[in-house]
Formats: structure tokens, C-alpha cells, sequence
């Protein structure tokens, strides 16, 4: 008891501390609102860091940065946490929340945006918009910008104009040492091609800069056909894809949507195959380049001309958290006998509890890399695959990973030598995800900027120096 009482009065005066450093707030164990400020956007991450702490600017970065080198803690950093069980391990480790760090400003002139670290692609998206502007924004409105652009930001204009990380201008970031740096080109080189792919392992953000582009609108919808039709369609999806130009960026889906009222009445607790796309262009080229598809006779087809910006709302992501668990892989081909393969694991009469299981198209300016890009050109596989359900307790959620283990394992022969950042959604060492001499030089740089590891971050790079 005596032993408890002194750690529980060790932590209050540490808060203590820290909080007088801070013009944002902190909260431990002991606090009111600690169980709140704890959460992640995915609600199934059990979160329980030794503190919590809401920055309101780059000088509270630097503080707790600061404050942990001080007294051997380490540092993770969370903008909405749809990525929280990425992290294996909270264990004297202090949480930076960056959600509080939300400008937003626009250069038309230049077709770039500079945004605060807890800004969201929705925002970003419609201040753009204003200027017939679009970013290579991803999937979910509410996903941060910045952590999605580190993994390397997969999004629906990806075909076109390649990675989100490398349309990167500049990275703002404080560093393990304390200092506040701005990396681009120019500055802090390594840093800058470091962190365009490489993760959240060599320093804690504060804002980015990135390119825009002239896209106002785009032909973009989904076709629904009946779940029972899952390998006929995935497999006419596929031969779909391989004439469609690099304007069109696609993904075929199994779904099995939950009868909530967050949902549409025509798909409320119904089981759908699904194709999605977005096409560059105009409407009477994108319904050319789609009829092969709509020959195929679907029950629901939403195809139209819209605006960039409401691309957001097109993957049919959850508005708000959820308690989700999931994980992804890459292929590197899409053959009948590896769709054969997923849909005997996941689609009609499988018994899955996967509510949604995407394919990604990859290739285009995907698979090639542009000039001075980052730790993450391209992807080199042909296709993204994430898998998730509704992990409401603790059945729910092992009946998901033994289904996600299975896919896996049903998928073995067509796997790429390496995954994807940003889909693969448990712990994993960084090695797995890079090519052997890229891995090598992240360590390097890791080993330059945080030797001591200050940084806790979902797929960490172990510094390294070279030989």
C-alpha cells in the first residue's frame, strides 16, 4: 500500500512539472477526464501511456520532449488515433495529442497547403475546394493529415499523381534534442526524405507543407451487385483494370454492413460485392471506361460527376469512432485462384465477421518513383488489401483476428515481399515494410536524430549506424 501511495504521489508531482512547462493540458491516471483523453479513434485501443497530454503549439512539443529526455520516459504523438493499435507498447511512455494544432492555410498561387499536425483531410479537402484545388487526401474525412502522409498516403487520385508523402514541400518537426526544425530539400535532407514514408520514428510534427492539384471534379461512384456473385464480380473487376488509364484509381470490396442507422436504408444490414473508383476525367469518358462493369447488371450504382472534395464521403467510412480491429496486407497479383482463395475465406456462406475487406488498385504513378521522393517512392505489388470488423468485446475481436490470420495464410503464395505502412494495422518492425537499403539508411538517419529511441512509433525504426 505504502508502495502504491508513494508512486501515485511520484506521478502527481511529475504532472505537476510538466504542466507548468505547458500552455496545453496533461492528464494522469489520477485526474478527471483521464479515461476520455486516453482514447483513440479506434475505440478498441486500450491506451494507457503514463500521461496525456494535449499540446496547443509547437513550444508544448518541445516541452514534453524536453521533460521526457529528462527523466527517461519516451514520447508517442496521436493526431486522431485511427492508427492506436499500431503501437505496441505505452509503457513509460508519455502521449502527445496534436489534435489541437488545426491551421489551415491555402496557397493558390502556389497549389500548396500548410496545415497544423491535427488537422483532418476533411479540412484540408474543402479549403482547397474554394480553389478548384484538390490533395491527395484519403479515404476517411476524418483521418489526420499528417500521419496518413508519413505511411505514405494511399488516397483515390494515388494512380495519378502517386503517394501523398511524396507531394510533401516541407516538414515542420521537433526533433529528439529539443530543436524545432523545418526539413525539406534544402534543410535537414535526411530528416526530410526520412519522414516522407518512414513513420513517426525521427521526430514529433508540428505542421506540413505539401503540393495541391487542379482536379475540381471527378467521375466517381460504386457499383453494388449481390454478395453471392463476390468471385464473379472480383474477377471482372480485375480484368476491368487492367486497361483502365491512370486516371482511374479502383477497389473492389466485400461488405457486410451492420444494420445501424448511420447507414443508408438500401444497404442497412445487407451483404454487397462492391466496385469503387475514381475517375480524372470527364463524364461521358468515365461511363465509357465503366460499361463493361455496369454490363455486368449491379442492384445499386452511384456514379456521377462530383466534386473532389466529396470523394471524401465515397469509401463509406464510419463518421464518428469505432471499436474496429483489422489488419492488411500487399499482393503482388490478383489471379482467379487467389480470388477464389479470399472469397472461400471471407464472402458468401464463409461465415466471416469482416464487415468491409478492400482491394486497392495499385500500379501507375503508384509504382513509379518521382523525382527527390522519400523513404517511400512507390509501392512495388499490384494490389493494397485491409480487412476489418466491429470489435465490440473480446469474442468479437478474436473471431476477427483468427479471420484476418486465415485470410492471410489463404493469400500466402500471392504476397509481396514487402506490406504497406498505412495498412498494415498491428505491430510490426519496420524492417518488413522497406527494401533492404532503405531500411538501412532510415536507421541511419534514425541513429543520427534519435540514438537513444525518445520515440515510440507504430512500425519503429531501430537506429543504426552505418558499418
Amino acid at each position: 500500500m505504502t508502495a502504491t501511495i508513494t508512486a501515485i504521489a511520484e506521478e502527481a508531482a511529475g504532472a505537476g512539472v510538466l504542466r507548468d512547462r505547458l500552455d496545453g493540458e496533461v492528464f494522469t491516471a489520477t485526474d478527471p477526464g483521464w479515461d476520455e483523453a486516453r482514447l483513440a479513434w479506434s475505440l478498441a485501443a486500450d491506451q494507457r501511456p503514463v500521461a496525456v497530454v494535449y499540446a496547443e503549439s509547437a513550444a508544448d512539443v518541445a516541452a514534453v520532449i524536453g521533460y521526457a529526455r529528462e527523466n527517461g520516459l519516451h514520447v508517442t504523438t496521436q493526431g486522431t488515433g485511427h492508427f492506436a493499435s499500431t503501437i505496441a507498447s505505452f509503457d513509460d511512455t508519455i502521449l502527445l495529442k496534436t489534435s489541437r494544432l488545426r491551421d489551415v492555410e491555402i496557397d493558390p498561387v502556389g497549389r500548396t497547403a500548410r496545415v497544423g499536425a491535427g488537422v483532418l483531410w476533411e479540412e484540408v479537402s474543402l479549403a482547397a475546394a474554394e480553389h478548384g484545388l484538390a490533395a491527395l487526401a484519403g479515404s476517411s474525412p476524418d483521418v489526420g493529415v499528417v500521419g496518413y502522409t508519413l505511411g505514405g498516403g494511399l488516397g483515390w487520385l494515388a494512380r495519378r499523381y502517386g503517394l501523398a508523402a511524396n507531394s510533401v514541400v516541407a516538414v515542420e518537426l521537433v526533433t529528439a534534442d529539443g530543436r524545432h526544425v523545418r526539413a525539406d530539400r534544402d534543410d535537414e535532407p535526411d530528416l526530410f526524405w526520412a519522414v516522407r514514408g518512414g513513420g513517426g520514428s525521427f521526430g514529433i510534427v508540428t505542421a506540413i507543407e505539401f503540393a495541391l492539384y487542379p482536379v475540381p471534379e471527378v467521375y466517381a461512384g460504386i457499383l453494388f451487385f449481390p454478395f453471392e456473385r463476390s468471385a464473379e464480380i472480383l474477377n471482372a473487376w480485375r480484368e476491368w483494370i487492367e486497361s483502365t488509364p491512370r486516371e482511374v484509381t479502383s477497389a473492389g470490396r466485400l461488405l457486410q454492413f451492420p444494420p445501424i442507422p448511420d447507414l443508408p436504408e438500401p444497404l442497412r444490414g445487407r451483404s454487397f460485392v462492391a466496385v469503387e473508383a475514381a475517375f480524372i476525367g470527364s463524364e461521358e469518358d468515365g461511363a465509357a471506361l465503366l460499361q463493361p462493369l455496369r454490363e455486368l447488371g449491379p442492384v445499386l450504382d452511384t456514379f456521377a460527376m462530383i466534386p473532389s472534395e466529396d470523394l471524401r464521403h465515397l469509401h463509406m467510412d464510419p463518421p464518428h469512432p469505432v471499436p474496429d480491429a483489422g489488419d492488411g496486407m500487399a499482393l503482388a497479383d490478383l489471379t482467379p485462384e487467389a480470388v477464389n482463395a479470399l472469397v472461400a475465406v471471407a464472402g458468401p456462406c464463409s461465415g466471416s465477421p469482416l464487415i468491409s475487406l478492400e482491394l486497392r488498385q495499385l500500379g501507375g504513378a503508384v509504382a513509379e518513383p518521382s523525382p527527390g521522393h522519400g523513404a517511400v517512392g512507390t509501392i512495388d505489388a499490384g494490389f493494397a488489401l485491409f480487412a476489418v470488423g466491429m470489435a465490440v468485446d473480446a469474442e468479437a475481436t478474436s473471431l476477427i483476428e483468427d479471420r484476418v490470420t486465415a485470410l492471410k495464410t489463404a493469400l500466402g503464395p500471392w504476397t509481396a515481399d514487402r506490406g504497406y505502412f498505412n495498412f498494415s494495422n498491428s505491430p510490426v518492425d519496420g524492417e518488413s515494410l522497406y527494401p533492404p537499403e532503405t531500411y538501412r539508411a532510415l536507421q541511419w538517419v534514425k541513429a543520427a536524430y534519435d540514438p537513444a529511441e525518445l520515440f515510440r512509433a507504430s512500425h519503429p525504426i531501430r537506429p543504426a549506424w552505418p558499418a
